[in-house]
């Protein structure tokens, strides 16, 4: 059984940077495509960034500059380093992992990011 365990979350001022991880167990973890999304208060998941297990990375225009995406696979490791938070970061964050080709997608229970002042 695959499982993700998201750490990182915390209080930060605008500005002010955090590193998310997720640690995966359970398969294979160089096999994953992995994910972030997040669920801000009041509104729908959305996504975040992705690194494929070619380490490919894309990422949502809120995302682009500011967070970076990276897996490490000796550690069986995902990251999101988020620079410059702004208020409307605040949401909980969650990551994702899926075999390449299969729609089964496996989640974490997610980490809470908090941008304020």
């Amino acid at each position: 059984q695959v499982q993700l365990v998201e750490s990182g979350g915390g209080l930060v001022q605008p500005g002010g940077s955090l590193r998310l991880s997720c640690a995966v167990s359970g398969s294979i973890f160089s096999t994953f495509h992995l994910r972030w999304y997040r669920q801000p208060p009041g509104k729908q998941r959305e996504w975040v960034a992705l690194v494929t297990q070619r380490n490919l990375r894309t990422y949502s225009d809120s995302a682009k500059g500011r967070f970076t995406i990276s897996r490490d696979n000796a550690k069986n490791t995902l990251y999101l380093q988020m620079n410059n938070l702004q208020p409307e970061d605040t949401a909980v964050y969650y990551c994702s992992a899926a075999i390449a080709g299969s729609p089964q997608e496996y989640w974490g229970q997610g980490t809470d990011v908090t941008v304020s002042s």
